[in-house]
């Protein structure tokens, strides 16, 4: 078997590719998952007293979007910028929406019994696994509420991004044309974030 190159490394494309920052990522997802966390300290269950569910959903909220905000602050402290050579253009506008449409179900039913309410926690670490194993942790409605759009960028060749071709970019403009370059930050090895001018 020839082993084809990564265009941008010459890598070998038979290695798979491991995407960094596993724990940024981690609580970048949960991050996400901050609406649902309010429901559920607002709406309360049966299983778990209001005092210890309100104290484990704001620690959640606090630390994940806390971590979040740390590291837009970190990555523009240290200058940790590319610039980006744009071929091709996506912009994601439903990805918010995929968002709310997995988390709904978990919010539906309230867990009245030990067994809902393992049953919703389960849940809850499925979905927090398939954002982070799809790197879907730039999907947050913080960013969506601060008028932040999410762009799937193709970069040109002389964009050398560990081998990756694509990335995605969260941005305050409203539009981004093919062979723009952008100056942003590296959130994740694929999420760029484009500061505020």
């Amino acid at each position: 078997m020839v082993a084809r190159r990564y265009p941008f490394t010459g890598g070998d494309m038979t290695k798979k590719y491991r995407e960094g920052l596993e724990l940024a990522r981690l609580l970048m997802v949960l991050s996400s998952m901050s609406p649902l966390f309010v429901l559920w300290a607002i709406r309360g269950n049966d299983v778990v007293p209001d005092c210890y569910l309100w104290l484990s959903c704001a620690l959640v909220i606090i630390v994940s979007s806390g971590f979040l905000r740390y590291r837009i602050w970190r990555v523009k402290k240290s200058r940790q910028s590319r610039s980006l050579s744009i071929d091709k253009v996506e912009e994601n506008r439903g990805h918010l929406g995929y968002l709310f449409m997995l988390l709904l179900p978990l919010y539906a039913d309230t867990p009245d019994t030990v067994r809902d309410f393992a049953a919703t926690l389960v849940a809850l670490v499925f979905v927090v696994f398939i954002f982070y194993h799809l790197n879907y942790h730039y999907i947050n409605i913080l960013f969506a509420l601060c008028g932040y759009r999410v762009f799937t960028l193709h970069l040109s060749k002389n964009t050398p991004l560990s081998g990756k071709s694509e990335c995605t970019l969260i941005a305050p403009r409203g539009r981004i044309a093919s062979g723009d370059s952008i100056m942003a930050y590296r959130l994740s090895d694929t999420v760029y974030f484009e500061a505020r001018q």
